[in-house]
């Protein structure tokens, strides 16, 4: 077994649960969080030794030492942050009531880079760690609608670029935004295009090829998207 180890945060489920599967089958260790008890990951990781379970909440910093706690500075190779919601069904700007906008904006954006900078210093030197973005939060790119998950993506994206610059960038850890695609998971729904595990497979190589240090806005095939 290799000695790399990721951290997936959010792998309950759908593409975090992919990813934990598609990392194991490959040889990494994985530590792979719910927010709360989710049996396909638990069963998951009694199909394989190195999976193992911990469980933080994003939104609740008072959860983070479950997983900071079980890991020694510069032990991992790679962590993923998948937490993520669509956010009020409406979607609207004009309808968005304050605590919808808090609730989506603390689980997309503000929630994951609190989480993704306590856990720098358990990324080695040169190490990668990567923020499960959209298309919809690139700006040059964007149609309009959907308000409030573009706008959370969006502020996850310019968060991740500050962590990029101030944060990582001493140690040469690369930070990735990355695009699963339009995956057939509950959020994207039966007729997306691709299935989790086309996504995962994609994203897991362009994580195993990443770990040069900067910032990159990227899809599960590698290839840059606008800011």
């Amino acid at each position: 077994m290799s000695d790399r180890k990721i951290a997936i945060i959010g792998a309950s489920r759908g593409l975090g649960l992919g990813l934990a599967k598609e990392f194991a089958s490959r040889g990494w260790k994985v530590l792979a969080t719910e927010r709360s008890a989710g049996e396909d990951l638990h069963k998951l990781a009694d199909e394989h030794d190195a999976i193992e379970v911990a469980t933080v909440d994003v939104t609740d910093p008072s959860t983070f030492g479950n997983v900071c706690g079980q890991l020694a500075d510069g032990s991992l190779e790679a962590v993923i942050v998948n937490a993520g919601i669509t956010g009020a069904k409406h979607q609207s700007s004009v309808e968005a009531t304050p605590d919808e906008v808090a609730h989506v904006m603390m689980t997309n954006a503000y929630g994951p880079i609190h989480l993704g900078k306590k856990l720098l210093p358990k990324v080695r030197d040169g190490g990668t760690i990567a923020f499960m973005s959209s298309l919809m939060g690139s700006i040059a790119d964007s149609s309009g609608g959907y308000e409030l998950y573009r706008t959370s993506k969006a502020a996850q994206n310019m968060l991740a670029k500050g962590v990029a610059e101030q944060d990582a960038g001493p140690r040469d850890i690369e930070v990735l935004s990355l695009h699963p695609g339009w995956v057939q998971t509950d959020m994207g729904g039966p007729n997306a295009k691709l299935t989790v595990e086309e996504s995962v497979t994609g994203m897991a190589d362009v994580v195993e090829a990443a770990g040069h240090g900067g910032y990159r806005f990227v899809d599960y095939s590698g290839k840059e998207l606008p800011f």
